[in-house]
């Protein structure tokens, strides 16, 4: 566990009334969502507390947390970041479908002119970030989470979190596929679209495509790289 990985230490952060153990738990969840640790690596308590500057205490507490979100997992050897199967990974896409399909329909229902107007600024960042992957992912993230507000249902906002926590874990983003940029702005203004005509069922068609799409090009990706190993 290189000690190059950490950029914002929890040890060297100020206080600002968040607990040490929080502020650990953080900087792991971060790490864990922008795959600093590749899937099946361990993750010793010790080697953290030394990472991040700080006691094993605070390092147990985030540690236990994270893996009751299971985003660790315990195995033989101790802690370690999860490898989702093939199979694990449809059945997220599948649930994913479900869940951002109903979200859209909601924000349909639910969404104010100016949750619309934001959404619609939302595209054009994302048209104007072209292939640059980091911009590409600040403005899905940004897009999907104003999707979720909009829908104006707490459970299946928390649900939804939840669910990203999950696909947190696969490596690599869909963006990497050149074709996804393009496709996916496309796909994005179908779903806002939707969304500002307050058409709920086009809305929940537009972003079930779109996540079946997503999981096409995952798929892709994911044979690229092993025929990359062969």
């Amino acid at each position: 566990m290189p000690t190059t990985r950490a950029k914002t230490p929890a040890a060297k952060r100020k206080n600002g009334g968040v607990s040490l153990a929080e502020r650990v738990y953080a900087d792991l969840k971060t790490a864990l969502h922008t795959a600093h640790f590749e899937p099946g690596e361990r993750i010793r308590e010790e080697a953290v507390a030394t990472w991040l500057k700080v006691s094993r205490t605070p390092v147990r507490e985030a540690l236990r947390r994270l893996t009751s979100e299971n985003l660790l997992v315990s195995t033989e050897h101790g802690l370690a970041v999860p490898q989702l199967s093939r199979n694990q990974i449809f059945e997220l896409y599948a649930i994913r479908e479900v869940l951002e399909g109903a979200a859209a329909a909601l924000a349909a229902r639910h969404a104010s002119p100016t949750e619309v107007a934001f959404l619609k600024q939302i595209l054009l960042e994302q048209a104007a970030a072209r292939t640059d992957e980091a911009r590409l992912l600040a403005a899905n993230k940004e897009l999907h989470d104003c999707i979720y507000r909009a829908a104006n249902n707490r459970y299946l906002v928390r649900t939804l979190q939840s669910l990203q926590d999950e696909l947190a874990q696969l490596r690599g983003t869909t963006f990497s596929w050149p074709q996804r940029p393009g496709a996916a702005l496309k796909e994005h203004t179908a779903i806002v679209n939707a969304i500002e005509r307050h058409d709920a069922d086009a809305a929940e068609k537009a972003a079930r495509a779109h996540v079946a799409a997503a999981l096409h090009i995952r798929l892709m990706i994911m044979r690229r790289d092993v025929e990359k190993k062969t």
